[in-house]
């Protein structure tokens, strides 16, 4: 049911991709919004010049404190993704009852269609693309909005009941929901990720589940068996729940014979297709393929179109891409590698003796892990950013010394293209997110595909 926000002030903060987005929705819907970017470091007309054209001049923008009386006007509080839901604004906004919706609820109370909504700590981005591209060989018009780079909000207004969207759907966006309904989702894993903004894996795993929100045994949620969080959250799932494994023979879902991806139903197991009849590499992708097999099932497509496209599917940009090989050595960009577990599934993605590039902006979480999967494919770790000593205290207590620290990005490439031996792998697989030194995790991994296609052949 649409909200009714017309001539109504409603107050955006932050003016990224998620903040733009909204403000799109509201002056299309006839509300008044209010853009608050409280980084003091823009301008006023930065933001403006950030705002479509038809929006720059009926949106008001605040920069850096709300007044009271201000807020005193506002009867909706829209906040981006990465603003905290208990930083000292948002609670002064609490405290005065007003409401706070996510650009995902936002966008979900003007949006028509089905719905599915992936989250899960890896994975998502990959999963929700495969989704979408056998969504759009079935369907009519199909949006793939969300965590992706593409804001829910703009598209709203153009879905009807024919369209259905694939959201990839992170836990901050999660954080503020309410009437938001999936038809099918998924929780692909939960491991330790952004414990500086959840704080504990209890309020982390509860934003993950709230994707369920809403759903009842007539939807479908599709859940990591291997996975002790999905695991135990499918005896209290709402809907109904689907499982795969990598590890595990499953009576019921997806699971992993040998190379071969199976499907059961009551114990009648039914081979779907050989592991290397696709382009992808490494587990991580075989349980991403799994968990889209079981969306689009759940979403009426057939088997067989599900697999056509599956086979013709390439790698996501930034997610175990490989790039080039020069003089003999193959260099691969995971910059989307940004938790220790994500980083994992790229060693393991890894068949030659690998040069690695980590760290980064500190999130909180610890690497052990991370070192012990090093094993013998790990020859050299070359370590940049705010973690750079955190994670060599942790790599020199699990006995791993081969590392060496370097001041900058380009230092790091250079070094780790002298170091390098034809026959070795050069991975940018971080274990942390990019904030110290770039924008995002795209804008490091664009660097350096730039660097390695410069390489002489």
């Amino acid at each position: 049911m649409k909200a009714d926000l017309k001539g109504k002030k409603v107050l955006v903060i932050g003016s990224g991709l998620s903040g733009v987005g909204s403000v799109r929705l509201l002056n299309q819907v006839g509300a008044k919004p209010v853009v608050l970017e409280e980084n003091t470091k823009v301008t006023e007309e930065d933001i403006r010049n950030k705002l479509h054209e038809e929006d720059r001049d009926s949106t008001k923008i605040i920069v850096g404190t709300i007044s009271d009386e201000e807020l005193s006007d506002i009867v909706l509080t829209v906040p981006s993704p990465a603003v905290p839901l208990d930083s000292p604004t948002v609670m002064r906004i609490k405290e005065k009852n007003i409401p706070i919706w996510s650009e995902i609820e936002l966008a979900y109370s003007f949006s028509k269609g089905k719905f599915v909504a992936i989250t899960g700590t890896n994975g998502k981005t990959t999963t929700t693309t495969l989704v979408g591209d056998i969504m759009k060989a079935h369907f009519g018009k199909v949006y793939v909005v969300g965590n992706i780079g593409v804001s829910f909000a703009e598209s709203a207004l153009e879905m009807t009941d024919d369209t259905v969207t694939v959201g990839e759907i992170s836990s901050f966006q999660l954080e503020a929901v309410d009437n938001f309904h999936a038809n099918v989702s998924a929780i692909l894993n939960v491991t330790p990720d952004h414990l500086n903004r959840h704080h504990t894996m209890e309020c982390y795993a509860a934003m993950k589940e709230n994707v369920t929100h809403n759903e009842t045994k007539e939807d479908t949620c599709v859940l990591n068996y291997d996975n002790e969080y999905t695991r135990d959250f499918g005896s209290r799932c709402p809907a109904k729940v689907v499982f795969f494994s990598t590890k595990e023979k499953l009576t019921d879902g997806f699971y992993l014979e040998g190379e071969d991806i199976m499907m059961s139903n009551a114990g009648n197991p039914m081979k779907i297709m050989n592991i290397h009849d696709m382009n992808l590499v490494g587990m991580c992708n075989v349980e991403n393929v799994m968990a889209a097999i079981a969306v689009s099932l759940a979403m009426g497509v057939p088997l067989s179109e599900i697999l056509e496209v599956i086979r013709g599917f390439k790698a996501v940009e930034h997610r175990i891409e490989f790039v080039a090989t020069k003089g003999g050595v193959d260099y691969y960009n995971d910059s989307k590698g940004t938790n220790p577990d994500a980083a994992i599934q790229g060693i393991k993605a890894m068949s030659k003796p690998t040069i690695l590039i980590g760290g980064g902006y500190d999130k909180g979480n610890e690497y052990d892990e991370w070192i012990e999967n090093f094993g013998d494919t790990v020859k050299l770790l070359v370590l940049i950013g705010q973690t750079r000593e955190k994670i060599a205290e942790c790599a020199e207590k699990h006995g791993f010394t081969n590392y060496v620290f370097k001041d900058t990005y380009e230092e790091a490439l250079t070094f780790c293209t002298e170091s390098a031996q034809p026959g070795d792998a050069v991975l940018l697989s971080p274990a942390c997110a990019s904030w110290d030194m770039f924008p995002n995790y795209e804008t490091r991994g664009k660097r350096f595909k730039e660097y390695v296609n410069k390489l002489a052949d």
